[in-house]
């Protein structure tokens, strides 16, 4: 909290957080990458580029600032849609970043680990995936999640999938689903629900994004670009949901 008091005194805006009721766990739909270059006349891969030096920098923020959990939206099951040449960029992109993820993302606190369907990426990327995940696995710090070939509708039939295994199985019975059951069915098991899920790039959707976790999640939409996002950005996601009345259905 020693770093939070210092921001303070740099930064009027961060008096007003409240340090007490920092979110647990904030989600971010990385968008804007593509549009970001083309307002420049740039390739889309250097949008992407200024994207993942953001990751970094975010990263390294949200640990500092208290969070504990931070999930990326980093490549999704309709990516594949786009040019081969993007993705082609997009996943030389993916295997520059793990190659020294554990060094530049947060520091030596960081727990990287990944979410979605990776046996579909080179051998490369998951070899990388498992390096990087054993070798910060007994780190303390934030646990950055980062969503590749990820869906939040294909996770939900793969957790409807395992299920229903085991209760061909006999392992279970109908009776025994319950949304505890289908939670440890989900990639994100052991992960609690995010607080705040941010979205920036001017659109207002989900994008299929941790649809079943984000049932009471509060949503902070920004026109700012991602390659744009700062800091502050997140001060001001945080004292947003520090003045919100989340109530859960009730009164």
């Amino acid at each position: 909290m020693n770093f939070i008091k210092n921001m303070f005194k740099k930064n009027t805006i961060s008096t007003k957080v409240d340090t007490k009721n920092i979110p647990v766990h904030i989600a971010i739909i990385m968008d804007g990458n593509g549009r970001w270059a083309k307002k420049r006349g740039l390739p889309r891969s250097i949008g992407h580029n200024e994207g993942a030096k953001t990751l970094k920098t975010i990263s390294t923020f949200c640990g500092e600032f208290g969070i504990k959990y931070l999930t990326v939206y980093a490549f999704s099951t309709e990516n594949w849609k786009r040019p081969k040449s993007e993705v082609d960029a997009l996943m030389d992109l993916l295997l520059d970043f793990l190659k020294n993820a554990e060094t530049h993302i947060g520091g030596k606190d960081v727990r990287i680990q990944t979410i979605g369907d990776v046996s579909v990426l080179s051998e490369e990327i998951k070899k990388e995936i498992v390096r990087v995940t054993n070798i910060t696995k007994e780190n303390k710090g934030l646990i950055l999640n980062i969503a590749l070939n990820y869906g939040g509708r294909s996770e939900i039939l793969h957790a409807v999938k395992e299920i229903a295994g085991n209760i061909e199985k006999k392992k279970i019975t109908v009776n025994d689903i319950d949304e505890e059951m289908i939670s440890n069915n989900l990639y994100t098991k052991g992960i609690p629900d995010p607080d705040i899920l941010i979205r920036p790039g001017k659109e207002s959707r989900l994008s299929n994004f941790l649809l079943w976790q984000t049932a009471y999640t509060e949503i902070w939409y920004t026109d700012v670009l991602w390659p744009d996002f700062r800091k502050e950005h997140i001060i001001e996601a945080v004292l947003d949901y520090q003045n919100r009345n989340r109530r859960y259905g009730g009164l």
